[in-house]
């Protein structure tokens, strides 16, 4: 189970990062996701351990809050695009909260070393 998270999880935060290269600042998006990605593949080893994957994603949920925006206004409207900044940071919020979920759950697979 966990190599197939670990799988599943890395290409979904790689398409992440990849889609970042026509938002406004692909600089600071890119690597967040690219984290994730590594961090993601790194569960298919030995390399990741209990407290990365808690430090992870602590770290990611934190940030989600503080980037939710003052008035959620969804996360879609009628296109693709951003119409407002509201839907923007609640965008990039939610895709930090994606990122800290999937640490936690890499992090508990990791403590009980379940193997696929």
């Amino acid at each position: 189970m966990r190599k197939i998270l670990a799988i599943t999880f890395g290409l979904l935060f790689t398409l992440f990062a990849a889609f970042q290269y026509n938002d406004p600042d692909p600089q600071v998006w890119v690597p967040i996701y690219g984290f994730a990605a590594i961090a993601s593949f790194m569960a298919l080893g030995t390399a990741g351990r209990l407290w990365f994957y808690l430090a992870a994603g602590a770290i990611y949920l934190v940030s989600a809050i503080y980037w939710w925006p003052p008035q959620f206004e969804g996360f879609l409207l009628d296109e693709m695009g951003m119409k407002t900044l509201n839907v923007e940071l609640a965008r990039e919020s939610g895709g930090l909260a994606i990122c800290g979920v999937a640490m936690l759950l890499l992090a508990g697979l990791t403590r009980r070393g379940v193997r696929a």
